[in-house]
């Protein structure tokens, strides 16, 4: 089954699974996932994740992939490298850290 993703862009001065981008629909599936548990809110995500957010989130998606539900955040290190970083959205584990220059 190909992934479906739910592209959802947040501020933490909006309730945690309130999106600036994206369409009605994926801001209601996001929201009754909220509902039903499978994902935690975005505070507390970042919460956990933040040893592996050095530097700062300059995008965040919530997708869902192959019935997982998934953080996606970009990252701008201090150094000036761009980082992926997908964190389970149940969880708050931490799955792939990808690099670049």
């Amino acid at each position: 089954m190909p992934a479906r993703r739910v592209v959802l862009a947040f501020l933490l001065s909006l309730p945690p699974v309130g999106p600036l981008l994206a369409d009605r629909a994926s801001h209601e599936e996001a929201r009754r996932a909220l509902e039903r548990g499978e994902v935690q809110p975005l505070a507390r995500i970042l919460d956990l994740a933040r040893p592996a957010l050095a530097g700062d989130v300059v995008r965040t998606e919530l997708e869902r992939d192959d019935g997982r539900w998934i953080y996606e955040f970009r990252v701008v290190t201090p150094d000036g490298r761009r980082i992926e970083v997908k964190v389970d959205a149940a969880t708050g584990e931490v799955l792939r850290m990808k690099g670049k220059r």
